[in-house]
């Protein structure tokens, strides 16, 4: 078993590939429930934000779950293989462990440090748990992810960088729209990205701002939180011809805002120059209205380019050391459970040994006392312990640096063991495409 993660992130592929391969809820369980399926596949799990869209196995046979994974993921996205894997990213075993430990903490995210990744993932696994589609391996992983992303958030504040995305968009709105304190924003959408957008503009001094959802409710919340009004979504269009900025963060199928609503609005506004941030993806405004007169269209393609310098900022690299630290530790704990079998099959072979002596010394010696008996038995353990105190440190050496397998199997033959107790972990051999952005390193 090994475990990989393969797919696509805003750091090996355009957005516009980006958004034709996000996968919406029901694509997802359906392509977790085909992998689940494969001869090649024990667990997967599929992630799919504005971000990126991974698949992560615990892979049976290494070259058959990669060909597995690019296959379905194919026919999942509708987007042709060449396209795939010139931009498809590996990351195998520490590696990927240390990728599902970033992108739970948002180091991996456009938005350094956003928040929302965390609840993206959380729904992944609980959408390939409800397929039956996790064990062990990747119900671990992901768990431990959550919980590093948690620590990140509450040790590093690294929350403060996360709106480096919407303050970007609004301070290249400020040039066209003018001083944003006497600006009208508007911002569509009510979730974690539409409140960070909401708290970034209200901190900014927005003179006045309007959350529209298609829930009021929970634009309500929303607006009673950055001292915003709410409005309905059959509103949108009277509320996009009113505002400077219109900050668009739904990323659902469809368009949220259309070339033919944009274009009435800057109509009724008689020429006040307007500026639609769009933070969606897919995109929620259509890329044709900033082709329209006074109206600036500024999209996450557009915005990624200004964040350039964020990952300098200490919250960042506090937050990336934790990770390190945290990766090492999981994979201190995961190799002493590797090194557990081999451990209890030698303690185990030693004790039916020395329990075979001790019952034969028994019936030789039937003068001894049973405290003479007892000092025996203790003098015994101990030359026991000495024995397999090296061998066991070893294990778990070797456990700790992936050869654990050829090591077991001598133990086994040296010391009679039950191979089917014993744990045996093997390396896969390179992946050799030059289409994967990240390889496994050889085989020792």
């Amino acid at each position: 078993m090994s475990l990989l993660v393969l797919g696509l992130s805003h750091h090996d592929a355009p957005l516009d590939l980006l958004e034709r391969v996000s996968l919406d809820g029901a694509a997802r369980r359906a392509l977790v429930a085909t992998l689940s399926r494969n001869e090649h596949i024990a667990e997967a799990v599929v992630v799919s934000t504005c971000n990126r869209t991974e698949v992560y196995v615990e892979a049976v046979t290494f070259h058959g779950a990669v060909a597995a994974v690019t296959e379905e993921l194919e026919v999942a996205a509708r987007v042709p293989r060449a396209e795939l894997t010139d931009r498809l990213a590996l990351h195998f075993e520490d590696r990927a462990i240390a990728h599902a430990f970033r992108v739970a903490s948002g180091l991996e995210s456009m938005a350094l440090g956003e928040s929302q990744i965390r609840a993206q993932m959380r729904a992944a696994l609980h959408e390939a748990q409800e397929e039956r589609a996790v064990g062990p391996a990747l119900n671990a992983l992901f768990q431990q992810a959550l919980r590093v992303g948690k620590r990140v958030h509450t040790d590093t504040g690294i929350e403060s960088v996360s709106g480096s995305l919407i303050q970007a968009g609004l301070a290249a709105a400020a040039p066209v729209v003018g001083d944003l304190a006497s600006a009208r924003v508007l911002v569509v959408g009510a979730g974690s990205m539409a409140a960070l957008a909401a708290q970034t503009a209200h901190r900014a001094g927005a003179g006045e701002l309007t959350i529209v959802n298609r829930t009021l409710s929970r634009a309500a919340a929303l607006a009673s939180r950055v001292g915003g009004h709410a409005e309905r979504f059959g509103a949108l269009a009277d509320a996009l011809a009113t505002a400077d900025v219109v900050i668009s963060c739904i990323g659902a199928p469809g368009l949220v805002v259309s070339t033919r609503s944009a274009r009435a609005a800057a109509h009724a506004r008689t020429g006040r120059p307007q500026v639609y941030l769009d933070l969606a993806l897919p995109h929620d405004v259509d890329h044709a209205v900033g082709d329209l007169p006074g109206v600036t269209r500024l999209g996450l393609e557009h915005l990624g380019t200004i964040l350039a310098t964020v990952g300098a900022s200490p919250q960042v690299q506090q937050a990336a050391d934790i990770v390190t630290a945290e990766v090492a530790a999981y994979l201190t704990d995961r190799a002493a459970l590797e090194a557990a079998p081999t451990i209890s099959a030698l303690r185990g072979r030693a004790s039916e040994v020395l329990e075979a002596e001790l019952a034969r010394l028994t019936s030789r010696t039937p003068e001894l006392t049973d405290e003479q008996r007892r000092e025996v038995e203790i003098a015994m353990g101990r030359l026991v312990d000495k024995l397999l105190h090296g061998p066991t440190v070893r294990v778990k050496e070797l456990a700790a640096r992936g050869d654990l397998a050829e090591y077991a199997e001598a133990l086994a033959l040296l010391f009679a063991l039950d191979p089917h107790t014993v744990a045996a972990v093997s390396s896969p051999p390179p992946f050799e495409s030059p289409g994967f952005a990240s390889e496994p390193e050889a085989t020792r």
